[in-house]
C-alpha cells in the first residue's frame, strides 16, 4: 500500500480539496482501492466524505494512537493506495504522519504568503527523507505571479507539470460530496486532476517504499525570497 500526505504549513492551500479529488481519481484510474484519512481536527474532509453518494474512496477514522493497526487492517483489506490530510501546521504529530508517506504533496498558490510557509514544509520532509512533489493550485490563468510563483518553488524541489487552476467548480463540487470529475459533462478542472495524478502515479511507481524516521521538534527553515514579486503582501 503506497501513502501519500498532503501537507502544507499554510492553511487555505487547498490540502482537503486536493486530497479528495486524487483519492477519487485514482480510483477511478483503476489505482484503488484507495482509503482516505483525515487527521485534520476541523474535519472538512470527513464532512465531504459523509456527504458522498459514491462508496469509494474508503474512509478510515484513525487517529495517530492507533494509526499502526489501522495501517495493518487497510494492508490486509487490500488497499492499494492510502491519501492523508493533515492540518495546517507543522507538529510533532504532522511529522509523524509525514514519516510514514511514500510521497508528500505540498499545495501551493501562487501568493506571497503561501510561498513564505514553503521553507519550514521542505525542511521537515527533506529531515525525514521523504520525497515530495509541489503542486501550484488555485492559479489564476495567464497570470504572471502564477509564472513567477512557479520559478521560484521549483528552486525548493520538483513542481508538477500540471498546475490547477481558479475555477469556481474545485469548491462547489465538494458542497454536496463530489469533485469535479463527478459533475455532468467536461471541464479543464477535471482534465488538470487527471494529469496531476497521472504524474504522481508515475513517481509513485518509480520511489522505493521506506519506512517511517523520526523527527525532531522544532524544525525551522528559512523562507524563500520574494524578491521575484516585489512585494511584501498578499
Amino acid at each position: 500500500m503506497r501513502i501519500v500526505v498532503l501537507a502544507s504549513r499554510k492553511g487555505g492551500s487547498g490540502k482537503t480539496t486536493l486530497a479528495g479529488h486524487l483519492a477519487v481519481q485514482a480510483e477511478m484510474s483503476g489505482a484503488g482501492p484507495v482509503a482516505l484519512i483525515d487527521s485534520d481536527p476541523q474535519g472538512s474532509l470527513a464532512d465531504w466524505w459523509n456527504l458522498r453518494a459514491a462508496e469509494t474512496p474508503h474512509f478510515v477514522q484513525a487517529g495517530l494512537d492507533d494509526l499502526p493497526e489501522a495501517l495493518e487492517r487497510l494492508r490486509a483489506h487490500g488497499m492499494a493506495l492510502l491519501v492523508v490530510d493533515t492540518p495546517a501546521a507543522l507538529t510533532t504529530r504532522v511529522g509523524n504522519l509525514i514519516g510514514l508517506a511514500d510521497l508528500v504533496v505540498i499545495p501551493t498558490r501562487p501568493s506571497p504568503h503561501d510561498l513564505r510557509s514553503i521553507g519550514t514544509t521542505v525542511k521537515l520532509v527533506e529531515h525525514l527523507g521523504k520525497p515530495l512533489i509541489f503542486v501550484m493550485n488555485a492559479a489564476p490563468p495567464r497570470a504572471r505571479i502564477t509564472t513567477e510563483a512557479i520559478s521560484l518553488v521549483s528552486q525548493y524541489g520538483p513542481l508538477a507539470p500540471s498546475i490547477l487552476h481558479q475555477r469556481v467548480d474545485f469548491a462547489s463540487s465538494m458542497i454536496d460530496g463530489r469533485t469535479v470529475m463527478e459533475l455532468p459533462g467536461t471541464s479543464r478542472s477535471s482534465s488538470e486532476i487527471a494529469q496531476l495524478w497521472a504524474y504522481l502515479e508515475s513517481r509513485l511507481e518509480r520511489q522505493p517504499h521506506s519506512p517511517g524516521l523520526p523527527i525532531v521538534p522544532g524544525l525551522a527553515a528559512p523562507e524563500p525570497p520574494l524578491s521575484a514579486f516585489g512585494a511584501t503582501g498578499a
